[in-house]
């Protein structure tokens, strides 16, 4: 299978493999460090950060038996805050126009279980990384919220991008350490459908969707 699914292939991929999970499933622990200016799409992105670490510190979700609840409820709460539509859309590039809408819907869907699947043990379990908001930039409907990830001794550059449409902000990129996760995507999309095809990407998000699908369900041995 193609290494389209190999996040960041880089002599700083470990950095950008702690950076990819803290940013596409928000598992950070917000710093109590002074926070410089920010607006409305600042403000967005702690509200989802808080209502992720209610979801991680509620002794209720932490059982067993509940571990599914409580990935729904992450995956909807990071949902509500990440527009995958418009990430799968920039991610596709020039592919996107070539899709009717019901094409287009299922890109969505594979797209955001690659996302969803590759970083959701991530976020159940961050060992107290620390965010720190530095700035935030806005230009129309746009914004970028910048910010550091603190995980051990590694400080991980992190610049979210917004859009902003009837007063909510929405992130449709996120910058990890000068690299842009979408852009990473849309080259290795590019690639796969110059050689082998568009259908052959979806088939190889499919296959990816169910290998994790059975790992999941396989029984756990003791």
């Amino acid at each position: 299978m193609s290494s389209v699914f190999k996040t960041y292939r880089c002599r700083r991929s470990a950095r950008m493999s702690v950076g990819v999970g803290v940013a596409v499933l928000l598992a950070v622990v917000w710093s109590a460090a002074p926070v410089l200016a920010g607006g409305a799409a600042t403000e967005a992105l702690k509200g989802t950060i808080n209502e992720v670490l209610r979801i991680l510190s509620d002794p209720n979700m932490k059982k067993p038996d509940r571990a599914q609840e409580r990935r729904k409820r992450l995956e909807k709460v990071v949902g509500d805050r990440f527009n995958y539509e418009e990430m799968a859309k920039r991610s596709l590039a020039a592919q996107w126009q070539k899709l009717d809408e019901k094409e287009r819907a299922e890109f969505v869907n594979l797209f955001m279980k690659l996302l969803t699947n590759s970083y959701a043990d991530k976020v159940e379990g961050y060992s107290g990384e620390q965010m720190h908001y530095l700035n935030e930039r806005l230009e129309g409907d746009y914004a970028e919220v910048r910010t550091k990830a603190i995980s051990g001794k590694v400080d991980i550059p992190l610049d979210y991008r917004l859009l902003g449409k009837g007063g909510d902000w929405r992130v449709y990129d996120v910058v990890i350490d000068g690299v842009s996760l979408v852009s990473n995507y849309r080259g290795q999309f590019a690639k796969i459908i110059r050689t082998s095809g568009y259908d052959d990407l979806v088939k190889q998000l499919r296959e990816k969707s169910d290998q994790f699908v059975k790992i999941k369900t396989a029984p756990e041995k003791e």
